[in-house]
């Protein structure tokens, strides 16, 4: 599509959803072009309704929705492509320098009065504009002449952690004895009054350029061809109203890009040119788009995590700062399997530290998730919005992600003293019920292996008597499969297994395998269990253990039951005792069976 030649272009922007297309050519109005299907490609014009007004420039709020800032206000619409007019929703007069729109927060912040640094935010949302509290950004000190003091250039705005911020770039700190430039945060609040909550260190002055990437402020340096990062969420200097935070990591450069070379193939072979970082020509716009002017270029800024894990030394710190990042899983597992091994290999009270960590996002995780199950199966969203789902983030490390990726990795290299391995799996289990997070059986069982590997049998023993190693019943069948080597596992199995209380069928089975079948049918009498069993299953596990006095013991057993439930000793067919009584006849003869009693 092309458009007329009407004049120059000061402003052009589509709508959300790309219907309109809005074109400031003038100071006093706007022309609009709708492009919807079928419809007639006229442009329609909108002048702006204060008297002598000259236009900023123009915002669109939603996909109908637009707003006119002029040095004397602000004009509110709502576009009607179809009539091809606009509808004047409200206005606000007040004396406007220059303004800043956030479209991620529907923030407009116009700069106001003489010296520029009182601020005015309006909020926009479905047809409605709210005015916020003003507020004064403070200005490095008190300016000699009555003139623009504050610039668009040294403010940004940005959603950092999910809350609106005014960044101002400071280039002289107020307090004499501090040299350098300052990035100063103003939390901007949808209620309430707008607070200066945060002061980000520079170290040094010049041109700088800001960008929000990942929760991070950036900021860029032109004299040293650097960039260093703030994260507002790590622990800072509070002094009593504001906190002050020095950069995370060493200045560090943009990585370099590559510009490769069009025309004719012929002309490509030639080898691509380095593209010129932080040059003059860049232009940054909120929260990650770097342009340079001069080359053509447009790029969004990513944060590259795995370097930070060998530019941050100290565990605790490193992990904190992982943690809020969106794509942390991979580096925070690899962070744990580096301080487990040589050369890195961290002290336990470190390794502690970071399991803690660990261990207190996903406990947040799973009470958020618990908290939503309840409401759900209560019913409470009748009548309520349903609550959203908890997101599980990439900060949820779970038993399953540390046992694949960490755990069972460390101990199969078996690089590591004994001693070491077993502290640092009881250190996670320590954690996990610090936080009162069940421990998944699979993390013992890891624990009971690396014992048996090196034969700390006395160890497994205090473990299981003093329940550092809570019942389970895969654990109980683990200590079943160790009665080889260690003859004691077997007695400890079925004691766990009794506590269980729910495994009386497991323990049955056990016993019956191990062709203890007096064992199995004394348990069973000790819990009163002993009218409902399959004599079968019994008789066939005598009959195994070629033992024909244990085979009479128990086939009596039986007979005895039969006449004391149903008046007469013989099985019922439902039973499937036939052969078991063949065989009863072949070995004592059939008069050995019992006779019916009657009284």
């Amino acid at each position: 599509y092309r458009m007329e030649d009407k004049g120059e272009v000061k402003c052009i922007k589509f709508s959300l959803g790309n219907k309109i297309l809005a074109v400031q050519r003038t100071l006093k109005n706007v022309d609009f072009l709708n492009f919807i299907p079928d419809s007639p490609q006229l442009e329609y014009t909108q002048e702006c309704k204060t008297k002598n007004a000259n236009i900023l420039g123009f915002c669109w709020t939603s996909s109908t929705e637009i707003v006119f800032i002029t040095d004397q206000g602000i004009e509110f619409y709502q576009v009607l492509p179809e009539k091809r007019s606009l509808k004047l929703l409200k206005n606000q007069s007040i004396n406007v320098n220059w303004y800043m729109y956030c479209p991620e927060s529907s923030v407009i912040l116009l700069s106001t009065t003489v010296l520029g640094n009182v601020l005015q935010p309006f909020y926009f949302k479905s047809g409605t504009m709210s005015k916020l509290s003003k507020f004064e950004i403070e200005l490095p000190a008190a300016p000699k002449s009555s003139k623009l003091s504050l610039s668009e250039r040294d403010i940004a705005m940005a959603t950092i952690y999910g809350q609106l911020y005014v960044l101002y770039l400071r280039h002289h700190s107020r307090t004499s004895n501090s040299t350098g430039a300052e990035v100063v945060l103003y939390h901007l609040p949808r209620e309430g009054s707008c607070k200066k909550t945060h002061i980000l260190k520079l170290n040094r002055t010049g041109k700088f350029a800001l960008n929000v990437v990942d929760n991070l402020v950036v900021v860029h340096h032109q004299d040293t061809e650097t960039s260093v990062i703030f994260d507002i969420k790590l622990k800072g200097e509070f002094d009593g109203s504001t906190t002050i935070h020095q950069f995370v990591l060493p200045p560090r450069s943009i990585q370099p890009y590559q510009i490769p070379v069009a025309g004719p193939a012929s002309v490509t072979s030639q080898s691509p040119v380095p593209c010129k970082l932080y040059s003059s020509s860049w232009i940054v716009f909120q929260p990650d788009i770097i342009i340079s002017a001069s080359e053509g270029y447009l790029w969004s800024l990513q944060v590259k995590l795995e370097p930070v894990v060998n530019l941050l030394l100290d565990k605790g710190r490193l992990m904190d700062f992982l943690l809020q990042r969106k794509e942390c899983k991979m580096v925070i597992l690899a962070v744990c399997s580096q301080m487990l091994s040589e050369p890195e290999r961290g002290s336990l009270s470190v390794i502690a530290t970071v399991f803690d960590k660990l261990n207190h996002e996903y406990k947040k995780y799973l009470e958020a998730e618990q908290s939503y199950t309840m409401v759900v199966e209560a019913g409470l969203s009748r009548s309520n919005p349903l609550p959203k789902r908890p997101v599980r983030t990439q900060a949820v490390i779970d038993q399953s992600d540390m046992y694949t990726h960490v755990l069972s990795v460390f101990t199969e290299k078996k690089e590591a003293p004994h001693k070491f391995t077993i502290a640092v799996l009881m250190e996670y289990i320590r954690s996990l019920n610090q936080f009162q997070i069940a421990v998944q059986h699979y993390l013992y069982e890891l624990v009971i292996k690396t014992l048996v590997q090196h034969n700390l049998f006395y160890m497994l023993h205090q473990f299981l008597q003093y329940h550092v190693l809570s019942d389970s019943k895969p654990l109980a069948c683990l200590l079943l499969s160790l009665e080889s080597i260690y003859p004691p596992a077997h007695q400890l199995s079925l004691d766990m297994l009794k506590r269980l209380s729910t495994a009386n069928d497991e323990i049955v089975e056990v016993l019956l395998s191990k062709h203890q079948v007096l064992a199995a049918l004394r348990f069973i009498r000790g819990i009163g269990g002993h009218d409902s069993i399959s004599a079968r299953k019994f008789l066939d596990a005598a009959k195994q253990a070629e033992d024909d006095m244990l085979f009479y013991t128990i086939f009596r057993f039986f007979e005895q039951r039969n006449q004391r439930l149903r008046g007469n000793p013989s099985f019922t067919p439902g039973e499937h005792c036939e052969e078991h009584v063949t065989f009863f006849k072949q070995v004592f003869g059939e008069q050995a069976l019992m006779k019916p009693t009657t009284f």
